[in-house]
Order: C-alpha cells, then structure tokens, then sequence
C-alpha cells in the first residue's frame, strides 16, 4: 500500500478530497442496495454509454433533456465493486490531498470533475461502438495523478513493503511510481481486448488533462503562497 509522507506544514483540511470520497462511497451504498436489474438500469442511465454519448441522430433537445453530457461527470462517482472504488479512492487520497493544498480546494475539484468528465469523454470516442457504460473515477483520479506529477516532479512516496514476515517501509521517487502505473495503462490499453472492454484510453487522457491543468495553475499557485 502506498501512504504519504507527512509534511511540517499546518495545511487546511482537505474539504474537496474529502467530498469526493464521501460522495463516492454513498453511491456506491446506494447502488448495491438496488436489485440486480435496476442496479443495471441505474449504470446505464447515469453512466457514458458510448454509443448513446455520440449519438448524432438524436436531437439536440432529447440529447439536453436525457443529460447525456451532463453523465461524463455522473460517471465518475460509479464504481462496480469494492475493489474497484478502493483502488481508484486509495491513490486519490494519495496524490489528491498534496495535489489539492497546492491548487486550492475549489481548483482541485474543477480538476477533478472537469479532468474526469474529458477523460470519460476521450474513453467513450474511443470506444464509439460499445454499448456498456463507462464508470468510475478512474479518469479523474488520473487527471489527479497527472497534476501531482507535475507539481512535485522530485516529490517521495512512502511505500510499505512486505519483506518476509515483516513490512519494510521504504521511500521511492513518486515519478518512479507514477511512470510504472503509465507502462501498465498503455501495455492495458493495447492488450485491452485480453482483459475486457476497459477503457484504459480514459486514464491517458485524464493523466494528461491533469498536466496541463497543473502547468496553467502555477501562477494562480504562486499568488496563493504569497498570500
């Protein structure tokens, strides 16, 4: 497991990071209390279903009054598991609570919602044809983990590790993890079809999103430090 290093900085508490966890786990309570049919309903009402997304039949007025857009930022807060809402809030908590005392809590929720929403749309063109919904915050926790890697390019991680019979707690560069889970989204989004329709294109693009917001937030950054 990975855990962040503490810092001697007295930061506010992270109120955005927080929200999305908290939202997160809700929906994930209220969707497994369904039953199985209209958990599935729920899915493809609230998910981005790729077919239905770049449906360029339908009208404009049935697109805004189903709010297919609007279920690029719905998506997010869906997950399909435990395994899968854990994995995506563990390494949220990870780089989201730095990530959000650099930018601002508001900031750092723009990133997230707006980061995950034109992740969930790179995934849904490249999977135009598919009918099963896109869900989870994969893609705005990548944008998360984009905006981490450029505000702290030298940042170190805690990594615990289980040596033997004991866990060894070690410090590795972040870049050096962040660059091992790039290799694993590109060999998945190119072996994708071994492991099932998972739209590993929505981490890149979320990965990607969360650089250039980073990049365009340092000025705004730096007036926060002075103040």
């Amino acid at each position: 497991m990975f855990v962040q290093l503490p810092s001697r900085r007295k930061p506010h508490p992270p109120w955005a990071t927080l929200l999305i966890v908290a939202v997160s786990v809700v929906v994930f309570l209220w969707l497994v209390t369904e039953p199985p049919d209209e958990r599935g309903e729920l899915l493809a009402q609230w998910g981005t279903v790729p077919s239905t997304l770049l449906d360029g039949r339908a009208p404009w007025h049935q697109q805004l009054l189903e709010l297919r857009a609007a279920r690029l930022v719905t998506a997010i807060f869906i997950h399909a598991d435990w395994l899968h809402l854990t994995g995506n809030l563990l390494f949220l908590i990870v780089f989201g609570v730095p990530a959000e005392r650099a930018l601002g809590s508001t900031r750092f929720l723009a990133l997230f919602l707006v980061g995950g929403a034109l992740a969930n749309l790179a995934g849904a063109w490249t999977l135009a044809s598919i009918r099963s919904p896109i869900i989870g915050s994969s893609g705005a926790v990548s944008a998360v983990v984009g905006a981490y890697f450029a505000l702290f390019p030298r940042a170190r991680l805690g990594l615990v590790l289980p040596l033997g019979v004991f866990l060894e707690f070690v410090r590795i560069p972040a870049p050096l993890l962040i660059g091992f889970w790039i290799l694993l989204q590109l060999l998945f989004t190119y072996a994708g079809p071994t492991f099932g329709a998972v739209a590993w294109w929505t981490h890149i693009a979320g990965f990607a999103v969360g650089i250039v917001f980073a990049l365009l937030s340092r000025p705004a950054i730096a007036r926060r430090l002075r103040h």
